[in-house]
């Protein structure tokens, strides 16, 4: 199923397939609710309809929203700005906006950076608000979307009785429930991103986890002999360099698909510093010598 952007799809055992089937049929269903909800492209979707008042006065949002929010700005704090949802108007410079990508004017990116920032995003738990500090604030659901997505898909399947599942959205944010009849977990092979699309660095086995991944060969284009992509870095205005890919392991989705971000713009050392103790982190550098290993 195409929803958010990516295909979207669900391999599930049990014994019962007439049961199995439903849940895969619900939890695509939810897939295509929060698609609704959480759309940038979608006009009158929850998400866009935020991005055209916020500025102008206090909204009023779901409940499930509003929690959504809250944790992407506490994802803000931790990750020193490096993750941040408020990258609208860079993504659209940079034309990564329904599109492949073209070289930014300086100056448009300048202006771009005075509306991006956490911090200008005002959440009023109490009113269950959010407020935009400035106009041409525009929240990018890009960063979040898919591991919210795939997190609530495999809930849903666990609540209707589901133990043996894998979650895929555009196979970059993964959600491995319990494991396949006769395995320990679903292997997943990570692709080295250096070498031919059929060579693999890496293989995990999952079990109750999830895994995403963040790389530079996603989408980019070519201009003054380097390659650009999409992975920005909210402080600077410009995609963040240096690095081919990240991997991330971790319990939740939302989780291995937002510190994908941060981990990719910090590096190596940052990484393994300030990573979670929960968490697995493959991480691909981009030079010539063995870019490609675990972060210890």
């Amino acid at each position: 199923m195409d929803v958010m952007g990516s295909l979207t799809a669900i391999i599930a055992y049990g014994e019962n397939g007439g049961r199995v089937q439903a849940a895969i049929s619900d939890a695509l269903d939810e897939a295509r609710r929060l698609d609704d909800m959480l759309s940038n492209y979608k006009p009158h979707s929850e998400w866009s309809e935020m991005n055209r008042l916020a500025a102008q006065r206090p909204v009023h949002i779901s409940g499930e929203l509003f929690h959504l929010l809250a944790a992407c700005v506490e994802y803000s704090r931790e990750s020193n700005g490096t993750f941040d949802i408020s990258v609208g108007p860079l993504m659209k410079v940079w034309g990564f906006y329904k599109g492949t990508g073209h070289l930014a004017d300086p100056g448009s990116v300048r202006t771009a950076l005075k509306s991006v920032g956490y911090r200008n995003i005002i959440l009023n738990p109490q009113a269950r608000t959010v407020r935009f500090r400035r106009e041409g604030v525009e929240l990018d659901p890009g960063g979040v979307g898919k591991g919210y997505a795939v997190d609530r898909m495999a809930d849903l399947l666990r609540k209707e009785g589901v133990r043996s599942a894998l979650i895929s959205a555009g196979g970059s944010s993964i959600y491995a429930l319990g494991a396949p009849p006769g395995k320990d977990g679903w292997r997943i092979d990570l692709m080295n991103p250096g070498k031919q699309s059929k060579s693999w660095a890496h293989s995990v086995t999952l079990c109750d986890e999830s895994l995403s991944t963040s790389g530079s060969y996603e989408k980019y284009f070519y201009a003054d002999g380097k390659r650009w992509s999409h992975i920005m870095d909210p402080r600077t205005g410009y995609p963040s360099e240096g690095m081919i890919s990240v991997s991330v392991i971790a319990p939740k989705t939302l989780d291995s698909e937002v510190w994908a971000k941060p981990y990719y713009i910090l590096g190596r050392q940052w990484t393994a510093q300030h990573k979670k103790k929960a968490f697995k982190v493959f991480l691909c550098e981009d030079k010539p010598q063995e870019p490609c290993a675990w972060v210890e």
